[in-house]
């Protein structure tokens, strides 16, 4: 009894572990050693609308945004190669198909001897930190701007760009009061359609003129309208704003300090919509960065203004210039220190005293001031405004980068009097153009290794294994061959292979073996002499003189007639042949890809095939698996497969329908690749919403998942098939594949036809 109450409360115990697991608000995983998924919380599930099956081992990464995928998995490969924890940023969307900002943690679980027993995961949503990321670059982007004097009218169109960026259907504008104090104009609108806004300019301001001329007259108040065609604020303009797609609106007043209309910062949207948390903090932000870019260029008018009222009132100018949280320092027209206000002293430390008496500690960095010294006073002498970048000693000892910007101030007569240097602090700009060089470095490195993927999808253990033999074996000239069922990309293969190599440069030619008649096959290889054979009224170069310092691929080299697999084996050793009809040798140097979906090893038992040939092409062989094999790549193939064809044809289709995703994954795909691809581009020419769908009755539900084995069939059913089956061989005289073989008569896949002929053991040689 004690025993089961134990195991009861255990019981209880994995259940409310479990309960806490699946509601915690973090969406958490799981994953083996070697990195593949194996459990997602119901958080995630949720989220993301994935099943747990179509989670699992790498079919999670469906749910990533496309531009982040290849960096999390070559940063997930990191981590497990370092077995260290660690951390990432990016997208993952949502079941509604709206990308989110995560932060992705991973932490290996080891065991007593120190091995890795098992990695857990939490991804956390940081999408309103990487907003606020926004605005807190917008705002240090605004005040640069401004120390760099840019227009008005510039500073806002960037801040409008910025939000705007924050999501494809943002549509943002910022509208100044005009100077008679009764209406608005649009300064800042990048995305507002051009008709719309000649139809607000200028825009009375007053209640039920609109979100922002209502805004604009209602102090401090937001205006939200959720949806243009029934709010009655919008009831002047509402016509034309549905004309030109605007649905939603939403206006932030623009104050000043004492409470001044300055203007309004407007978002527009092309559907209805009411906003959430994000969106008001987002609106709020932005509409408190306007104002700064707005009193900045007001300040900086009057900046300007009291410099040229210096030589009046400098005790006036000094309480102004303390007030600007700019480093400002005066310099004599010999170069020597005059004058640091406030900002200057709070950043380096040094007193009033220290600054005054001219003799201070260098808080300039040695190395630029040797640098700078001979550029500083030739610009000097030349009178005129420069600039240049400097590190400045912080008063805790640390160097930052600061862009100094020097103007001279003259008099009356034109003469020089003194000279102003402004310093910006730049150093975060500084360290990222610094990381950007560095990433830039490394992807040049890797960008020939991409490039040669560039059409090979997927992410599976099963085509990972495929692409790390293509980098091993490409540089080499080692002969390959290549296996694989019909429609799984062997050429692409091949292609990639030829890309990598050396011979990148040269020809890559192409040879179907099975498509061209054993009569003529020899001299499509190796060309023929004028008057060789009935019909060759000229000599013709054959494939491999085309390929020479290239690569030939042949393909369905199973098919190849005895006689041509002769020459070609002579090719192979002595790197030479004979036209057809001639008696010159030609040397020839070609590196050989060969690929089959044929058992060649049953060829050679039968006869039809030279063992010798097969160990000169088996030098290197690299098998392609079935996409059966490797159907996490199923969600990545399809997102491929329409985008290439949406584009194609051209259509906009953002979503893919769940159920279709299901329907692909649960299809055993016989024609692979190739039939996938097909489906593909006939259901994105019938789509017609943004939704991409596949009709199920597309699936022939004939052709059902493929088992691990095949259990003996009744006696009569397997002779009847038996005898069918060669039937059409005797009908197609032993061939199997193309337009008037057998597996074309029966109508199944060659693959298909080629495992029942073993299976049977049916002797198909026997037919020719």
């Amino acid at each position: 009894m004690a025993s089961a109450a134990h195991t009861s409360g255990q019981a209880r115990q994995v259940e409310d572990v479990r309960l806490m697991v699946d509601t915690i608000p973090t969406l958490v995983c799981s994953a083996r050693p070697d990195g593949s998924a194996e459990f997602f919380n119901q958080r995630w599930l949720d989220y993301t609308g994935l099943s747990a099956e179509q989670s699992r081992d790498s079919g999670w990464t469906a749910a990533l945004h496309p531009e982040d995928r290849g960096r999390v998995m070559e940063y997930w490969g990191h981590l497990r190669a370092s077995g260290k924890a660690g951390e990432i940023e990016a997208r993952l969307r949502r079941c509604d198909g709206e990308f989110r900002w995560f932060l992705f943690r991973a932490e290996p679980v080891r065991v007593k001897q120190g091995d890795i027993f098992k990695w857990y995961g939490a991804n956390t949503d940081i999408e309103d930190r990487k907003r606020a990321e926004a605005l807190l670059a917008a705002e240090k982007r605004t005040l640069e701007m401004i120390a760099n004097g840019a227009r008005l009218a510039d500073i806002l169109e960037s801040l409008c760009h910025t939000i705007d960026a924050q999501a494809g259907n943002i549509i943002s504008a910022v509208m100044l009061l005009d100077t008679d104090g009764a209406h608005l104009s649009p300064v800042a609108a990048p995305r507002l359609p051009e008709g719309w806004i000649e139809a607000i300019t200028p825009l009375k301001i007053g209640p039920g003129i609109g979100s922002c001329g209502s805004a604009a007259f209602l102090l401090k108040q937001r205006v939200i309208v959720s949806d243009i065609a029934t709010d009655p604020l919008w009831v002047d303009y509402r016509d034309a704003a549905l004309r030109h797609g605007l649905r939603a609106a939403w206006s932030q007043p623009l104050l000043s300090k004492n409470q001044q209309v300055l203007g309004t910062f407007g978002m527009y949207y092309p559907d209805p919509r009411t906003p959430s948390e994000t969106d008001l903090r987002l609106i709020e932000g932005a509409g408190h960065i306007a104002v700064i870019a707005i009193e900045g260029e007001r300040a900086q008018a009057a900046l300007t203004k009291a410099f040229d009222e210096i030589a009046k009132s400098e005790a006036e100018l000094r309480t102004i210039i303390d007030a600007i949280p700019q480093l400002i320092i005066a310099i004599g027209t010999d170069g020597n220190f005059l004058y640091a206000n406030q900002a200057v002293r709070e950043y380096t430390g040094l007193t009033k005293e220290e600054l005054g008496s001219g003799k201070f500690p260098e808080v300039f960095h040695p190395e630029d001031s040797e640098r700078l010294r001979e550029q500083r006073d030739l610009a000097i002498s030349r009178g005129v405004p420069f600039e240049y970048e400097r590190r400045v000693r912080r008063r805790d000892g640390q160097y930052r980068w600061f862009l100094t910007q020097f103007n001279p101030l003259r008099d009356e007569r034109g003469e020089i009097v003194r000279w102003y240097a402004t310093g910006t602090d730049i150093d975060d700009r500084k360290q990222a153009e610094e990381r950007t060089r560095q990433e830039n470095f490394a992807l040049r490195e890797q960008i020939d290794q991409v490039f040669m993927f560039e059409e090979i999808v997927g992410s599976s253990p099963a085509l990972k294994t495929v692409l790390s033999n293509i980098v091993k074996v490409a540089p080499t000239d080692s002969t390959v061959l290549i296996t694989g069922e019909t429609g799984t990309g062997k050429e692409l293969i091949a292609r990639a292979i030829h890309k990598a190599s050396q011979r990148a440069g040269q020809p890559f030619i192409t040879v179907n073996c099975g498509s061209i008649p054993a009569s003529l096959i020899a001299s499509e290889l190796f060309g023929h002499e004028k008057g060789a054979f009935t019909g060759a009224l000229q000599r013709r170069q054959g494939r491999f003189e085309l390929a020479d310092s290239g690569t030939i691929f042949l393909d369905e080299i199973g098919e190849l007639p005895a006689e041509t697999q002769i020459a070609l084996l002579r090719v192979l050793q002595e790197r030479q042949f004979e036209r057809v009809g001639g008696s010159r040798v030609i040397a020839t140097d070609v590196r050989v890809i060969a690929a089959t979906n044929r058992d060649l090893s049953t060829a050679i038992a039968a006869g039809d095939f030279r063992a010798d040939l097969f160990y000169r092409l088996n030098v290197f062989p690299i098998h392609v698996p079935p996409l059966r094999n490797r159907k996490e790549d199923i969600p990545m193939l399809v997102e491929y497969f329409v985008k290439r064809y949406a584009e194609k044809a051209r259509k906009q289709i953002n979503k893919i329908d769940k159920d279709t995703l299901k329907l692909c994954h649960s299809y055993p795909w016989p024609g692979n690749i190739r039939e996938l691809q097909n489906i593909v581009e006939r259901s994105v020419i019938l789509c017609t919403g943004d939704t991409f769908w596949i009709d199920e009755a597309w699936l022939s539900s004939q052709d059902g998942p493929y088992p691990k084995s095949s259990g003996p069939l009744p006696q009569n059913l397997q002779n009847y098939e038996k005898e069918l089956i060669e039937a059409a061989l005797a009908e197609s005289n032993g061939k199997v594949a193309g337009q008037n073989g057998a597996a074309a008569k029966l109508g199944i896949p060659r693959s298909t036809l080629d495992l029942r002929i073993k299976q049977l053991d049916i002797k198909k040689y026997s037919f020719r």
